[in-house]
């Protein structure tokens, strides 16, 4: 991280499978993939989210981009609370989610609770927290739930917002 100066984002290549997709719905799919991939194994990831897209076909009979698309909706959050020092105290302060941010977190976060789940292999744990999320329930969206929640709670302290 520089000190000085923005870091640039860097470009995400569309995902080769959705042709028939918008560019900015293909490369969030590439994004999520890398989400899911651990120790740099990219065709381990694209097979997991792949085996995932057909499983949520199979099961909810609609486009697999469209429920995860609405799942990632769900999943993203608005404001979040962050720490903020003033005098001798530490308040929690609610600020608005970056839309970038916004979505890295709600990827992140199907991730994470989908490792969770009790199926058993990832592509079917990954399916379900999909389809729950798309559904508006499911870990995943419990977490934004909280965020915004704890948010609420710290509205009080919205003018230390910086």
């Amino acid at each position: 991280m520089p000190r000085k100066g923005e870091v640039a984002k860097r470009e995400v290549l569309p995902d080769p499978r959705y042709t028939d997709q918008p560019d900015e719905i293909r490369r969030r799919i590439t994004k999520f993939m890398n989400t899911v991939m651990s120790c740099g194994k990219k065709s381990t990831a694209e097979g997991i989210v792949y085996g995932a897209f057909d499983q949520v076909l199979a099961k909810a009979k609609e486009d697999p981009i469209k429920v995860f698309d609405r799942a990632l909706t769900n999943v993203k959050p608005k404001v979040e609370v962050k720490s903020r020092r003033v005098g001798g105290s530490t308040y929690q302060v609610p600020v608005d989610v970056n839309p970038h941010r916004s979505q890295a977190l709600g990827m992140r976060w199907l991730v994470i609770y989908a490792r969770e789940r009790g199926e058993k292999t990832m592509k079917e744990k990954l399916a379900a927290e999909i389809l729950d999320a798309s559904n508006n329930r499911g870990n995943a969206c419990k977490k934004r739930e909280d965020v915004h929640k704890m948010a609420e709670a710290n509205k009080a302290f919205a003018h230390y917002r910086w």
